[in-house]
């Protein structure tokens, strides 16, 4: 799936900004994309874009509006179908990270058969997957595994795509979940795919590349979190990640959403290459990355240092640190072939 840009990210009206998570992720990191913002009255959050409708953003070169708001369940909310009809009158595409798909909503879907516009579900794949077969292919890849889910995984792997190619090498993101797809413009929900072919995904995800190419793919779940750890070892079997990074936040104790302890780093990383074999017989860890945003500056970087020192494992909030020392390890272990 590709989602064309420029954007316009609808913000509906949400009541703060964590419910508009997914448009500003999209801000954060591709900027250049997001011409403007369509808020209704009410809306809490605010990306810092100018405000338009959505045929002021067509004509200013907009190509498809991105709902960049979530609410509990996934469902769209009724009084928001009027504004996606405008916006694909105005000639606009429009893509969806909601569950609900947006054809199922008659006067969407005859709004985009009228004006011939695209509607874009971006968790409902158009792709038919093979299952995973685990035959080694050329090029590398790095791969976010995490302590928990919701610790950090794209913005670590967003982070080190951006480090890598800074230090000159071929180096691309990849999306495994929605609000990754806007932000790359392509990739697969790896969420809504059927389990038996998860694997088979997320090796079409990361394809056989030139020996130096490296795939820096976005992580999802956790291998010990028991809701979402199946589609993490279908990830981590598919994507036969050559190196992983282990995305942590260091003020929890218990799994998000459940009363599962927080596994420990060193189980991750065990685990990880235990299972990683499977596909990767050389897979291993080249760094450690931590979520200091509940911290302050002093208590994150003695958290760090900690953290570094009792794994000897370059360690680093790669948002709010940089990530050159991590970088630096994936050049020291895997030099140019």
């Amino acid at each position: 799936m590709e989602i064309a840009h420029p954007y316009l990210l609808f913000l509906g009206d949400v009541p703060d900004a964590l419910a508009a998570k997914t448009g500003l992720g999209i801000v954060d990191w591709r900027r250049e994309w997001c011409l403007g913002q369509y808020r209704l009255d009410g809306c809490k959050a605010d990306a810092g874009l100018p405000d338009m409708a959505p045929k002021q953003a067509a004509e200013a070169g907009a190509k498809t509006m991105i709902i960049g708001a979530v609410n509990a369940g996934g469902v769209l909310p009724e009084h928001w179908v009027d504004s996606i009809v405008a916006a694909l009158e105005a000639g606009l595409d429009v893509a969806s990270g909601l569950h609900m798909r947006l054809a199922d909503v008659p006067e969407i879907r005859d709004a985009a058969a009228r004006t011939g516009r695209h509607l874009r579900d971006v968790r409902h794949s158009e792709i038919a997957f093979a299952t995973g077969k685990g035959t080694r292919r050329t090029g590398r890849r790095l791969l976010a595994m995490g302590t928990d889910c919701s610790v950090g995984k794209k913005y670590t792997a967003l982070a080190l795509e951006k480090g890598m190619r800074d230090a000159g090498f071929d180096a691309d993101f990849r999306a495994t979940g929605q609000t990754g797809i806007f932000i790359s413009g392509r990739g697969v929900s790896l969420d809504a795919v059927v389990a038996d072919f998860i694997s088979g995904a997320a090796e079409w995800i990361s394809p056989a590349a030139e020996p130096d190419h490296w795939d820096v793919i976005e992580g999802q779940g956790s291998l010990f979190h028991p809701s979402f750890a199946g589609v993490t070892l279908g990830l981590l079997h598919g994507s036969q990640p050559d190196a992983f990074v282990v995305c942590h936040e260091p003020t929890r104790t218990t799994m998000r959403g459940v009363d599962t302890p927080l596994p420990t780093i060193q189980q991750v990383i065990d685990m990880t290459i235990a299972l990683g074999r499977l596909t990767n017989p050389e897979i291993r860890c080249v760094g450690i990355c931590v979520n200091t945003a509940a911290l302050s500056e002093p208590d994150a970087r003695r958290e760090l240092t900690e953290i570094e020192r009792a794994y000897e494992l370059p360690t680093t909030d790669p948002v709010r640190f940089g990530c050159a020392s991590i970088v630096q390890r994936i050049a020291r272990e895997f030099p140019s072939a």
